[in-house]
């Protein structure tokens, strides 16, 4: 194990406590009769009982990594709405701050706008696909990868979900938000970033490598959390650790379900403590 000096333009947490939040991903819920490894209707009470374990566990806010929600077998448009409205409904449980990222499977047979009409996001975050926020010094980035090559956002399924892109706009935005920014900083999107590593291009955004090295020269972004590959996946470049979570829809109850709670502590070292499915994992900050 190799110990590597710090950044010398890198802030800690500054001492003062550690942040928590809970996180889900790949939720997948609808009514759906399963289908494979997919036990759609169970993701409710999976997401309850996460809900559960979330507020008795003192944490920031709860955060869920995209695929909320899913359809039927033939799409139609209210119904998902519905089956969006009713898993929603559990994660606005949590008695706290919750936000969304979203996932390819979130404008299936809906619109971007349908999506977040029928969500919310504490404060500013509010009715946005990509937003950031902030607890005890630490910035949190939430991205949103789901347009077409040609810009042009998912919209009731007009996409092919191996072709996720970040426009120019949000990359834009995205330099706003590193620019001088010298606290520590967690990104969260759907699909993953990681094109270097030994995953599947499919899974990963087209123009990943046009975001990466703006996260490496930062020089402050501490790990990428995705969802979008349900079996997970973790890989380590330049300093920022990218794990990608357990699809919560996987596996039959009792005994399959996937969430984790995440603290960052004061040296900004990452402990993930994961239930079910989900590995506990320490993400340190200058281990490789």
């Amino acid at each position: 194990m190799l110990v590597l000096a710090a950044s010398p333009s890198f802030v800690s947490c500054g001492g003062q406590r550690p942040v928590r939040f809970g996180v889900v991903t790949d939720l997948h819920y609808s009514r759906r009769e399963p289908y494979g490894t997919r036990y759609f209707p169970q993701t409710m009470d999976k997401l309850k009982e996460a809900m559960e374990v979330f507020n008795s566990s003192n944490l920031d806010f709860v955060i869920e990594m995209g695929d909320l929600k899913d359809q039927d077998n033939v799409s139609q448009r209210e119904q998902t709405i519905t089956y969006l409205d009713e898993i929603e409904n559990v994660f606005q449980s949590f008695r706290g701050p919750v936000y969304h990222v979203l996932g390819n499977h979130d404008m299936d047979s809906i619109s971007k706008d349908d999506f977040l009409q029928h969500t919310s996001n504490q404060g500013d975050a509010d009715k946005k696909a990509y937003y950031s926020f902030a607890f005890d010094n630490i910035k949190f980035i939430v991205l949103d990868a789901n347009y077409n090559l040609d810009g042009t956002p998912y919209d009731k399924g007009n996409f092919d979900w191996t072709k996720a892109y970040i426009p120019k706009d949000q990359i834009d935005w995205l330099k706003k938000e590193l620019k001088g920014n010298n606290k520590p900083v967690i990104i969260f999107i759907h699909q993953l970033l990681d094109r270097f590593s030994d995953i599947s291009k499919s899974l990963c955004v087209s123009n990943a490598d046009e975001i990466v090295p703006l996260l490496e020269e930062n020089g402050n972004v501490l790990a990428v959390f995705q969802g979008h590959h349900h079996a997970g996946h973790y890989s380590f470049r330049n300093n920022i650790h990218y794990w990608t979570m357990k699809g919560m829809i996987e596996g039959n109850l009792p005994d399959n379900n996937s969430f984790a709670v995440v603290e960052i502590d004061t040296q900004n070292n990452i402990h993930i403590d994961g239930f079910y499915n989900c590995e506990d994992k320490d993400l340190n900050r200058f281990t490789v």
